[in-house]
């Protein structure tokens, strides 16, 4: 907002529009969409490298992030807990396509100069990902001050405690703003596409190559994307996880608009009944 504060209250003459959106949709509405954080301009994926380490969900927070306007880069904290870190840093690099990803270490300061050189003035970031991964440690450190509570992980299944549970801007040695975000175990999708197909640019890519242009990969001739999951160069859990957000984006959508739901009901009447009579495709699947 474009806020007058020279008198003794300040008057909001102007609301700006936003440059960029991260939203999801409410944790107890099917409909409702919750802000997330707006104006970023990048946004820091973290995850860590202990026992919840998981590309399935970095694919669910890249296609928020891409779908919001925003820069996605993934950061992989924690990395002194594992003896060794490369094949969790493939298996992000193979997810987060053409994304940064950056392993560091908040206990040990490890590589956080390249996470400084994602941050400048003039730029607003922010820090997404679930409980327990590390985000404010790693905002203390960017900070240079401990600012941020820190609570340790569970010790029975390593996962996290809630530790901030409020968005709070903060401005960064060096120039730039930090938002960091409470941790989030649920992260309902409200995309309308295109941040699916960013995240999943290796099976649109693919699915080019199909001879219908209508090719919904199910069984019909001439699918490009079934060759690449045959041939390997589409990985099955990814091309699950993809139809997975698939219908849960197209379900948010059908519950906003009753004539959509029915739609969706009949299209995957059609699409069960395609699966039964084509066994080994259920298999992939």
């Amino acid at each position: 907002v474009a806020v007058d504060d020279r008198h003794d209250r300040a008057v909001i003459h102007h609301l700006l529009d936003r440059r960029t959106l991260m939203q999801r949709r409410a944790a107890d509405s099917d409909t409702d969409v919750q802000v997330i954080a707006a104006n970023l301009d990048v946004v820091f994926v973290v995850t860590s490298a202990n026992r919840d380490f998981n590309p399935r969900r970095i694919e669910r927070y890249l296609t928020a992030v891409w779908e919001s306007g925003a820069r996605p880069v993934v950061i992989l904290n924690k990395i002194d807990l594992v003896s060794e870190s490369a094949p969790l840093i493939a298996a992000l690099e193979g997810v987060a396509l053409g994304v940064p990803v950056l392993p560091v270490s908040a206990a040990l300061g490890t590589g956080l100069e390249s996470l400084r050189q994602a941050i400048g003035p003039g730029l607003t970031v922010g820090f997404v990902g679930s409980s327990g991964v590390g985000k404010s440690s790693l905002v203390n450190r960017l900070l240079g001050e401990e600012l941020q509570v820190v609570n340790a992980i569970r010790e029975d299944d390593a996962r996290g405690r809630h530790t901030t549970t409020r968005r709070e801007l903060r401005l960064l040695p060096g120039g730039g703003l930090l938002l960091d975000t409470p941790g989030m175990r649920e992260l309902g999708l409200t995309d309308d596409g295109s941040g699916l197909a960013a995240t999943f640019a290796d099976i649109e890519a693919a699915a080019e190559g199909c001879r219908f242009r209508d090719c919904r990969h199910e069984g019909e001739p001439g699918c490009a994307v079934e060759e690449a999951l045959v041939s390997g160069e589409i990985d099955h859990d990814r091309w699950t996880n993809y139809r997975k957000l698939q219908r849960e984006i197209a379900a948010a959508a059908a519950r906003r608009d009753p004539v959509l739901a029915a739609e969706q009901r009949r299209r995957w009447k059609v699409i069960n009944k395609s699966l039964r009579d084509h066994p080994k495709l259920s298999h992939q699947r």
